[in-house]
C-alpha cells in the first residue's frame, strides 16, 4: 500500500519531466527543417542526450548520472529477441503426423496422432503445444499452399528407415523393369501428401520382381493399369498371386499369332493384277 502511495506521488514528477523534455527539445528544434523522419529522430536523440547530461540546478549530478548509478543496476536485461504478436489456434494431428496451419503442414511426434493440440503462430515461428508442453516448433512457411515442414525425429521408425531413399531413386529402379512398372511407382509416390509414406509400398512392389520375375511384374502392372491409372501395391500383388498376369501374357501372345495368321491368309487369297489381265 505504501509503495502504491509512493508511485502515485512520483507519477506527477515523471509526467512533469516528460513535459519539460518535450518543451525543451521542441523549442531547440523549432527553427530547423527536416526532410525525413530519420533526420528528425536523429536530431531528437541528439537533443535528448544533451538534456540528460545537463547538470541539476539545485543538486549535484545530472539525470544521466542518476540513471546509471541508481536505476540501471536494478533493471532486468532486455529480452534476447524482439516481442512478436502471436495468434493461438487449435488443431488435430492428422494420420500423417502433421497439423495444418494457414494452408501449410507441420510435423509433430507421431505419438500425438489424432490428439488436439494448441498452436502458437507468429510471423516467423509455428510452435505446437500439448497440455501446455511444447512438443514441436517450426520456422513458418510462406508461398504456395500445401508445403511441408517435417522433422525426422517426428517420423515413426517404419518411415525413418527409408530416409536414404527418395522418389527419383524408386522411379529409376522401376524404369529399369519396364514402362508399366514405372507408371505404377510414379502413381504410388504421388498418392500421399508426404512422399515418405509411400516408400514402403514402392519398396514392396519392386521387391516382387525378386519373387515372381521382372517380366511377370511388368505384366501385372500393365494389367492393373488397364483398370485404374493409380494401382496399389496390394492390387499388383493379388494379380501375381492369382497368376492372372500370365493369362494376360498368353492372351497377348495368342492375339498376335491370330493376327499374323489372318494377315497371311488374307494375302494368300488376294489375286494379283496379272490374274485380271487374262
Amino acid at each position: 500500500m505504501l509503495s502504491g502511495i509512493s508511485d502515485n506521488k512520483d507519477k506527477p514528477n515523471a509526467e512533469g519531466s516528460v513535459g519539460n523534455i518535450s518543451t525543451w527539445i521542441t523549442a531547440a528544434l523549432r527553427n530547423e527543417q527536416f526532410f525525413s523522419f530519420a533526420e528528425l529522430n536523429q536530431a531528437i536523440r541528439k537533443k535528448l542526450e544533451e538534456f540528460s547530461h545537463r547538470p541539476f540546478q539545485k543538486k549535484e549530478g545530472s539525470r544521466y548520472d542518476i540513471f546509471h548509478e541508481e536505476e540501471l543496476p536494478l533493471l532486468a536485461p532486455l529480452p534476447a529477441y524482439p516481442y512478436e504478436l502471436a495468434e493461438w489456434k487449435q488443431a488435430t494431428v492428422q494420420f500423417n503426423y502433421h497439423i495444418s496451419c494457414a494452408g501449410m503442414l507441420y510435423s509433430v511426434p507421431y505419438e500425438y496422432i489424432k490428439r488436439k493440440v494448441d498452436v502458437r503462430v507468429t510471423d516467423k515461428m509455428v510452435e505446437i503445444f500439448y497440455n501446455n508442453n511444447r512438443i514441436a516448433s517450426h520456422r513458418r512457411l510462406y508461398g504456395h499452399k500445401g508445403q511441408y515442414s517435417t522433422v525426422t525425429e517426428h517420423m515413426p521408425p517404419s518411415h525413418q528407415q527409408y530416409l536414404e531413399w527418395n522418389g527419383d531413386r524408386f522411379r529409376k529402379w522401376a524404369e529399369r523393369i519396364g514402362e508399366n512398372t514405372y507408371q505404377v511407382v510414379d502413381a504410388i509416390l504421388t498418392s500421399k501428401r508426404v512422399e515418405q509414406q509411400s516408400y514402403r509400398s514402392c519398396m514392396g512392389l519392386l521387391k516382387l520382381a525378386d519373387k515372381y520375375s521382372v517380366n511377370r511384374l511388368e505384366a501385372a502392372c500393365r494389367k492393373a493399369l488397364s483398370f485404374t491409372p493409380s494401382p496399389s501395391y496390394k492390387s499388383i500383388k493379388n494379380i501375381l498371386d492369382t497368376g492372372s498376369d500370365r493369362a494376360e501374357s498368353d492372351n497377348n501372345g495368342n492375339a498376335a499369332t491370330t493376327k499374323t495368321t489372318s494377315t497371311q491368309n488374307s494375302h494368300a487369297l488376294t489375286r494379283g493384277a496379272d490374274y485380271y489381265r487374262r
